[in-house]
């Protein structure tokens, strides 16, 4: 029978080191965070993701961002690109098309529960409401408010401060300073929610 301890070794050595690199990568998280043709997620060390979350493959999300339970990230056949404070709640999916359609999410964007986004792009403070829908090429505006159950169409353009609702999503009203101050405490809220979830920090006011 063949000797085959040297190469056993040597193959036993080579998935030590990529253990390694994944435990380095990705200390203290248990969801699915996991490459795609070689391409790693990369992820700010004060951003959050919880357990149930999958992100994979060209992925970058941003300082103080969340991704919450049963999201799903999938950055494969082009790439996607989150901001800074921005939240991705439960069960959202963010995909991106081939070629010419990657996702592009800017800072203080809040998506609500089972928000589908694919090869979009939402600019800073945008809040898309849960259940809303945002397909290829669509671009939401700075500050934009799409209402829940939306659809906002390919390569529509929804305008900054402006609220859209309907299937088709249709420019509603602008937005006041009442609105534009609730979606700001919208994302404000999860950032401190983070911290409850990571150190057990309760809210001011809570005991």
């Amino acid at each position: 029978m063949q000797d085959s301890g040297p190469s056993r070794q040597a193959g036993c050595l080579t998935c030590f080191h990529v253990l390694s690199f994944l435990i380095r990568v990705f200390d203290g998280y248990d969801c699915m965070i996991r490459p795609f043709r070689g391409v790693f997620p990369v992820i700010a060390d004060a951003a959050y993701v919880e357990a149930s979350a999958q992100i994979i493959g060209d992925v970058h999300l941003g300082k103080q961002s969340s991704v919450w339970f049963n999201a799903v990230i999938r950055g494969d056949m082009n790439y996607i690109r989150i901001g800074e404070s921005t939240n991705i709640q439960d069960g959202s999916v963010l995909h991106v098309n081939q070629d010419d359609s990657p996702l592009i999410i800017g800072h203080r964007v809040t998506m609500g529960h089972n928000v589908i986004a694919h090869g979009c792009s939402i600019r800073d403070g945008a809040l898309i409401g849960m259940g809303a829908i945002v397909l290829d090429g669509a671009v939401i505006g700075e500050q934009a408010f799409v209402a829940a159950g939306a659809v906002v169409g390919m390569n529509q353009e929804v305008p900054p401060r402006m609220l859209v609702a309907g299937i088709p999503a249709r420019v509603k009203r602008p937005l006041g300073p009442e609105d534009l101050a609730m979606m700001d405490a919208g994302w404000r809220h999860y950032v401190d929610l983070v911290r409850e979830y990571r150190e057990g920090v309760p809210e001011p006011g809570k005991t």
